[in-house]
């Protein structure tokens, strides 16, 4: 009998959560007349994807099993920074990600850092 409790609860939250985000998104498509976000809004948006790509990015080099890394014998973090050093120079992120790539590998399999 729990089960099938549980199981009616599962399925109210799972409906509820797709009205909540159907509602949200298709609620400026209802919208009679059209209208354009502010200025600021525009300007903040341009650094969306660099803000989301660090949140990613950072903690996934720095921090290993739950813990900020101790030394320097990190495969990852001497990949993203030579990464880094690439896109600097080269402005390219195929060359970004093939040369942090290329430096990942060999330590990480090879010295198994």
């Amino acid at each position: 009998m729990t089960a099938n409790i549980s199981d009616a609860w599962t399925l109210i939250t799972i409906i509820g959560l797709a009205l909540v985000t159907v509602i949200t998104r298709c609620f400026f498509l209802y919208s009679s007349k059209s209208w354009q976000l502010p200025n600021w809004v525009n300007r903040g948006l341009h650094y969306a994807p660099i803000a989301a790509l660090s949140a990613v990015i950072v903690p996934e080099i720095l921090i290993t099993q739950g813990q900020l890394l101790g030394s320097w014998h990190d495969a990852k973090l001497i990949a993203g920074l030579v990464g880094a050093a690439v896109y600097f120079w080269r402005k390219s992120v195929l060359l970004t990600m093939s040369s942090g790539m290329l430096v990942y590998l060999p330590l990480h399999l090879g010295l198994g850092w």
